[in-house]
């Protein structure tokens, strides 16, 4: 199922053209499209999208209530999610790899190709994040107190993921 949820990663958070899919602006397609684009079954999608422990995946019926899926967060097509700024808790946590600490520290946390930096809640949730990657798990301390003291912007993901901009070095902590 790992396979099968990254392939709908790509064909709902990058590459929707690729599968032949048009998103909407808040990134929605029709499940059966979906489900036609990758020849999958609807159970196969509802296994992954119930057994992602990341709630990577938002099923719903859309206005004409027809069911429809989009990837919660990390887009790096246009999208607009629909996000309002919220204020963050004190504290949010950032899992990566010590072999980038390095760059971090010198410039801090940048979105990349997506659309925000995403955050955790919670360190395990974080270490989590970070030990996707090869090499020793870092995870950062985020001062998003202060960061939004500061103007920084904060909006939390349908799966509870916080998304932000950007985080300057001077708001970060660990390691």
């Amino acid at each position: 199922m790992v396979k099968l949820s990254k392939r709908m990663s790509l064909a709902l958070r990058h590459a929707p053209e690729r599968f032949g899919l048009a998103l909407d602006e808040g990134g929605w397609v029709r499940v059966d499209d979906l489900l036609a684009a990758l020849r999958i079954t609807r159970e196969a999608l509802d296994t992954v999208v119930a057994g992602n422990d990341k709630r990577r995946f938002a099923v719903d019926s859309g206005p004409d209530g027809t069911a429809r899926i989009r990837a919660s967060q990390g887009h790096s097509v246009p999208v607009d999610l629909g996000l309002t700024a919220q204020e963050p808790p004190p504290r949010l946590y950032h899992g990566t790899t010590a072999s980038a600490l390095g760059s971090i520290r010198a410039t801090g946390l940048h979105r990349g190709r997506r659309h925000h930096v995403h955050l955790s809640g919670d360190i395990d949730t974080a270490t989590r994040v970070g030990a996707r990657r090869a090499g020793t798990t870092i995870v950062l301390t985020v001062d998003a107190a202060a960061m939004a003291r500061d103007g920084h912007a904060f909006y939390r993901s349908a799966n509870g993921v916080w998304l932000t901009d950007e985080v300057p070095p001077r708001y970060l902590a660990g390691a």
